[in-house]
């Protein structure tokens, strides 16, 4: 996979998880991809002072960005 697909991938897992986020307040952004490995997304709105941002993070987003793009290892929220 190319990292311009992987990016592709990467966007189709976000834009599934965005209404979750948004009817609660808050949004997410693709800051980066490094190495076709490491995500870097920046929480926004709600999603920044919420106490369980980093489950979400994990369980969530990471979770679904893999089902899109298994080469991913980790992502990670960019304050």
């Amino acid at each position: 996979m190319t990292s311009e697909e992987i990016r592709n991938n990467v966007e189709k897992a976000l834009e599934e998880i965005r209404p979750f986020l948004q009817s609660d307040g808050g949004d997410i952004s693709l800051i980066s991809i490094e190495n076709d490995k490491l995500v870097k997304v920046q929480l926004q709105g709600a999603c920044v002072s919420c106490s369980v941002n980093q489950m979400t993070l994990k369980s969530g987003v990471e979770m679904t960005i893999k089902k899109y793009a298994p080469q991913i290892e980790e992502v990670i929220n960019i304050d």
